[in-house]
């Protein structure tokens, strides 16, 4: 349940095959020419669960959407201001019930059908009804009604209310004569992978050839043919490793070009190495200790799965969070690379974050116990606390990830400080993959895991709804106010009127805790700027190559021997890893210089994405 929203909590720890099991395709990406294609390839610490853009739920998987399919907006890497893709130009209506977008017109899928707007209706046509395609999109249709193609290059919302996210709708748009083929029934199971070595059919700037999901090797072949040029890279190749160690080895020996999801102490150990270029980049995401507030049957309301009651109580949830040592987390198990947690929408989001008080936020395990007290959980005799009827509390059922470092440790420490409050609890080490089927089944007591936030906070807002039990869900939250005030900012047209709406969400899920926020973290990611140039970051200076909003990076990153002046980017600075001025090919680096928000309806707030890293979900 790597919520696309959901962060590769740590910072992955993946997958499956080892350096040198790939045959052909265990070399890096040679430079162009003596007939060698020029290859980029990149070490994944977490697989793609699908590559169904209406299925998955990996940050991975959102990663591969964008390379094949487009969207309707972009998001610039100068100040990440939305800007035209395939709709050249939008309007609304002056009471927001109706917008027009202006469509492409030269736009070709990779088969040679015409892409129209009739795709776009189609696509979002299909999130509008009541399929899986819903559950993971309809919360950025909120309120359309109905969307029309009246021409080839015309695209017509209707809705019932404002939507106050339009026209940010980063849906993929997926192939009208391909995917009508597909029945609601069938798409809970469409693979969306190459068959018969036929690649899949989009219209991006690469398109997927060999792989499948859960697969250790995902191969790309550009698009030569793409309206917003051809991608100067011949291939790009993702393979994924178990650890970030043989992914760092397989770095420095030549044998990847890139790697992403690694620890601040890998980059440490990276920087200054000739050819390579490493960094930690801010990421849009959030990690957490998440409780099962309250799992049940969607079709009777009856409770499924056994989770202690003591966790259904939001005001025990609430002293335990106290036990919590956010500052310890951060500077040990995420060695200083990142900031102390709190909320669901993480501090760049300027105007929509609510910070809570401070004192609600310290380590005080001694409040934490004089709130347990009142709210009837006293030490027993044993000194062990007991239920508010004087039951034994029991042992709580702890589950990390097995793929995440972080995760597994955040867990340890969470166990010792629950201990130190008198309550027992195991922690289970378990799968990703697993450990869905278990928060589904309400299985759990609590369980880490984290999130990206996309580029309104309106999708992780809803996945915290009673609508999202058993779909995004997975704390099993449900409060009928949450809910009301969700429906209220998502048509709320007045920025300042929402931002307080969303704050007011905020606070409402701190006092009620189904989430411990821990952490704001970073990930570490590394080039070997010897082969390779002209990558952009997002936001300019302190964002990510990749796992951006877009395909920039892959689209402009070109070997470092044909960079050039990587098309006249006026902020290009020379590659520079420390020790790389002598060393042979230095590349080009370009970080476009600019602000770090997007304005959205007048509101500022920054980029990000999906649920979790490799390691946080991740």
């Amino acid at each position: 349940m790597v919520r696309p929203g959901r962060l590769l909590a740590g910072l992955l720890a993946g997958c499956l095959l080892p350096v040198g099991m790939l045959g052909g395709l265990s070399g890096g990406a040679a430079a162009a020419g003596g007939g060698d294609p020029a290859r980029f390839t990149v070490a994944l610490l977490n697989e793609v669960d699908s590559f169904n853009p209406f299925l998955g739920i990996e940050v991975e998987s959102y990663e591969m959407w964008a390379l094949t399919y487009d969207y309707l907006v972009d998001f610039s890497t100068e100040d990440l201001s939305l800007q035209p893709s395939l709709a050249t130009d939008w309007e609304s209506s002056d009471d927001g019930l109706e917008w027009r977008f202006t469509i492409r017109d030269d736009v070709t899928w990779s088969d040679g059908e015409p892409l129209t707007a009739d795709d776009l209706a189609f696509t979002y046509s299909r999130v509008l009804g009541k399929g899986p395609e819903s559950a993971t999109w309809k919360s950025w249709l909120a309120g359309v009604t109905e969307v029309e193609a009246p021409d080839d290059t015309t695209l017509v919302m209707s809705l019932s209310r404002p939507n106050s996210v339009l026209p940010m709708v980063p849906i993929p748009i997926v192939p009208q004569h391909v995917w009508s083929e597909v029945s609601g029934e069938a798409m809970k199971s469409f693979a969306a992978e190459p068959t018969d070595g036929a690649p899949v059919v989009g219209s991006g700037p690469f398109r997927l050839v060999e792989g499948t999901a859960g697969g250790s090797t995902y191969r790309f072949e550009a698009n030569p043919d793409y309206w917003n040029g051809a991608p100067h890279v011949d291939e790009v190749v993702f393979r994924v490793f178990k650890s970030e160690d043989p992914a760092v080895q397989a770095l420095v020996k030549g044998e990847v070009d890139f790697v992403e999801g690694i620890s601040a102490l890998q980059v440490d150990s990276l920087e200054g190495r000739d050819g390579v270029l490493a960094q930690n980049a801010d990421t849009p995401g959030f990690d957490e200790i998440s409780f099962n507030a309250g799992s049940v049957d969607l079709e009777t309301g009856e409770p499924i799965g056994d989770p202690n009651p003591a966790v259904l109580d939001p005001e025990f949830r609430f002293a335990v969070g106290l036990a919590l040592d956010r500052q310890q987390l951060v500077d040990t198990v995420y060695q200083g690379a990142g900031r102390p947690g709190s909320t669901i929408v993480p501090p760049g989001y300027a105007t929509f974050h609510w910070e809570p008080p401070a004192e609600d936020l310290a380590h005080d395990p001694e409040r934490a116990a004089a709130l347990l007290d009142e709210a009837g959980y006293t030490v027993g005799a044993d000194g062990l606390r007991t239920l508010p009827d004087g039951s034994p509390l029991g042992t709580l059922r702890l589950f990390a990830r097995s793929d995440s470092a972080t995760s597994t440790k955040v867990m340890a420490y969470f166990k010792e400080w629950l201990a130190d409050l008198g309550i027992e609890s195991e922690v289970t080490t378990v799968e990703s993959s697993k450990l869905t089927d278990i928060i589904l089944a309400g299985e759990f007591d609590a369980f880490e895991w984290g999130w990206f936030v996309d580029a309104d906070p309106t999708s992780m807002l809803s996945y915290m709804t009673c609508d999202q039990r058993g779909n995004w869900s997975d704390s099993w939250y449900c409060d009928d106010e949450y809910d009301a005030l969700f429906e209220a900012q998502g048509s709320e047209l007045d920025p300042e009127v929402r931002a307080e709406q969303v704050k007011t969400m905020q606070e409402t899920l701190f006092r009620d805790a189904p989430y411990l926020v821990t952490a704001y973290n970073t990930t570490g990611q590394a080039v070997r700027s010897d082969r390779f140039a002209c990558l952009l970051q997002q936001p300019a200076e302190t964002g990510q190559w990749i796992f951006q909003q877009g395909t920039h990076t892959y689209r402009s990153i070109r070997p470092a021997a044909e960079a050039g002046d990587c098309d006249g980017a006026t902020s290009a600075t020379e590659a520079a890893a420390a020790g790389d001025e002598e060393g042979p090919g230095a590349g080009l680096l370009v970080g476009a210089g600019g602000l770090v928000v997007l304005l959205v309806a007048g509101v500022a707030v920054l980029v990000v994405r999906r649920r979790g890293t490799a390691e946080d979900r991740e």
